[in-house]
């Protein structure tokens, strides 16, 4: 039966170990990182082979390919999205123009993973821009005004979406304001409760109806001064399903990051135990792996549920001409604007 895991590899392809590994495991997803890919050959053998070890054509298979400082797939072999802070920019200025390059620049990454055999996209990121945040979020940010983020954050989820990508919202229930980088450490914000929902949380509210979103492992101390988001029973369970109202899919962020401390099989539990449907482990380090296979679960009930709800949303992909998109996106990028 399916664990209630996301996992990464090591490498270019799968070794003996990991392909052993995978199918004791059965884990819901995988995710591939730079580290993973060559070309687009040598990345669509990989997901081939994840395919057949899973036995599912349509296992997710995910990618953090945001634009900017976050693409893994990288030029020359690939365009180079734009930061979603060029977005905002354009934003400003014209708003029917921002939304539809944001939607193209999504479908023409909707297009370049489905090619590749990638059918989840770990983006929009729409957290609030704020002064006082670290600068991991930066320009990943779709600006710092809560409906232009909301806005711009479903342009690109549905760009996604027209071309059978899932979409990922992050990071849930807001990391903008976080001073410090969770990879590194745990982010304390010590923000008012109705501060939050009168701002962080709105995108989140907005985008609701999304079929996946990943955590975030920040402590609002107004919430649960005791547990970041991803380890919190009530952050989950009141802010995330209760004020915010998401009942999609809700992984983890990433298990293997600083602000987590224990072992993994015990971040793995904690995570789910929380209210996580999946929890997500990136690093590809095997004996790490198997830690988080000893503390997940297999994947049932409403977790299930959501799973194969979020499966369901992949429709296939609207009639698109790439080379046309990308020219009218580069248009609108130089200054052009919307059509009437």
């Amino acid at each position: 039966m399916t664990s209630a895991l996301i996992l990464g590899m090591s490498g270019l392809d799968l070794t003996a170990d990991e392909r052993a590994f995978f199918r004791e495991a059965d884990p819901w997803g995988y995710i591939v990182f730079a580290r993973n890919i060559a070309d687009k050959a040598q990345l669509l053998r990989l997901t081939d082979r994840l395919r057949e070890v899973s036995g599912r054509a349509d296992v997710p298979i995910l990618i953090d390919q945001e634009g900017g400082r976050v693409a893994r797939l990288k030029e020359p072999v690939w365009r180079h999205p734009p930061p979603a802070a060029a977005f905002a920019g354009i934003y400003g200025r014209d708003v029917e123009t921002a939304m539809e390059a944001a939607f193209l620049n999504s479908r023409l990454i909707a297009a370049e993973l489905r090619e590749v055999g990638i059918n989840v996209s770990c983006s929009p990121c729409i957290d609030l821009l704020h002064e006082e945040g670290h600068g991991i979020i930066g320009d990943r940010a779709l600006g710092s005004e809560t409906n232009q983020i909301a806005e711009l954050g479903r342009a690109v989820a549905e760009g996604l979406l027209d071309g059978a990508v899932l979409p990922v919202v992050k990071h849930i229930p807001g990391h903008g304001r976080a001073r410090t980088d969770s990879h590194l450490e745990l982010p304390e914000v010590a923000t008012a409760h109705e501060e939050l929902s009168r701002t962080d949380f709105v995108p989140f509210r907005s985008l609701s109806d999304m079929p996946m979103a990943m955590t975030a492992h920040v402590v609002y101390s107004a919430l649960d001064p005791e547990r970041c988001a991803t380890l919190s029973s009530r952050v989950v369970h009141h802010v995330i399903r209760g004020e915010i109202g998401f009942d999609g899919l809700l992984m983890s962020d990433d298990v293997g990051m600083n602000a987590l401390s224990g072992g993994f099989d015990e971040r793995t539990h904690r995570a789910l135990v929380a209210g996580c449907d999946v929890v997500l482990h990136c690093s590809g380090n095997m004996d790490e792996m198997q830690e988080c296979l000893r503390g997940a679960r297999k994947l049932d009930g409403e977790a299930a549920r959501r799973a194969a709800a979020a499966l369901d949303r992949i429709a296939p992909p609207s009639d698109f001409d790439a080379g046309k998109g990308a020219a009218r996106l580069a248009h609108l990028m130089a200054g052009g604007t919307a059509i009437a």
